[in-house]
């Protein structure tokens, strides 16, 4: 059976990455959108070679069985032409190596969350100020985590002033009841998340959302201390509604 290992682990581990990245968008919750055909060309090609790898094996079988007459001197020298004949002894460790495969072909981790975003380190003032973009004409203007900290923090042309908002994102909870609506931002993939959250005001703490909770919330920007200090850090946000939504199936924002 070990020698079945390597074509194992090459099969599964291909599947996992097919069944994320072809047939469904779990893959979103790990990586951008614009790594989905790498790992689609990926996962191809472990399945092939993990193919061929069985195709090996079975032919290797094959050959053992027409040399039987030379049992006895197979077991004297434990191999013919080269050839390991899988007589060894000893567990076999090399099947340990296709749980993580298994495990993300049958049961995807989620992705990331409040744990995440609470190991994160305050956000670092920035070295200086300045003015942003217009933002889009719309009676509520979609915006996101990210885009609001960055303007509520750092733009001296009050961008957000008067200005109606809604964004989406995952709750956690502070300290005295507070709570933020929260994003998980990356470059390439989950490994270099960095956290955006706004502190909700406007609602009573008992109605806050249960944690890890996706909501959605519109409403208006309340400035809060010196633009590009730490006392500008986290933004708020007066809060008219909140609503509770699926998580999206792309979880992450993007740089």
């Amino acid at each position: 059976m070990r020698r079945h290992g390597p074509a194992a682990l090459l099969l599964l581990t291909g599947g996992a990455v097919l069944r994320i990245s072809l047939f469904s968008d779990l893959y979103l919750r790990y990586v951008q959108p614009a790594l989905r055909p790498y790992l689609v060309i990926s996962g191809s090609l472990l399945v092939v070679l993990g193919a061929v790898a069985a195709v090996r094996v079975l032919l290797d079988r094959h050959d053992e069985e027409n040399d039987e007459n030379d049992e006895n001197e197979e077991h004297d020298h434990g191999e013919e032409e080269g050839r390991p004949h899988g007589h060894g002894h000893g567990p076999g460790i090399a099947w340990l190596l296709t749980l993580p495969a298994l495990a993300l072909l049958l049961f995807p981790p989620p992705a990331l969350g409040s744990y995440s975003a609470s190991r994160e380190q305050a956000q670092l003032a920035a070295q200086g100020v300045g003015t942003f973009p217009a933002l889009p004409a719309a009676k509520v203007l979609d915006i996101s985590v990210a885009q609001y900290s960055s303007r509520a923090i750092y733009d001296t042309g009050h961008s957000l002033k008067g200005r109606t908002l809604r964004m989406t994102g995952f709750v956690t909870h502070g300290s005295n009841g507070t709570w933020y609506v929260t994003r998980l931002v990356v470059t390439c993939c989950a490994a270099d998340a960095t956290t955006s959250k706004v502190e909700i005001r406007g609602t009573e703490s008992t109605d806050a959302p249960q944690t890890d909770t996706w909501v959605t919330v519109t409403g208006t920007w309340l400035p809060k201390g010196k633009l590009g200090t730490d006392g500008a850090w986290p933004p708020l946000l007066d809060a008219k509604t909140v609503t509770e939504v699926k998580q999206p199936a792309d979880p992450y924002e993007k740089r």
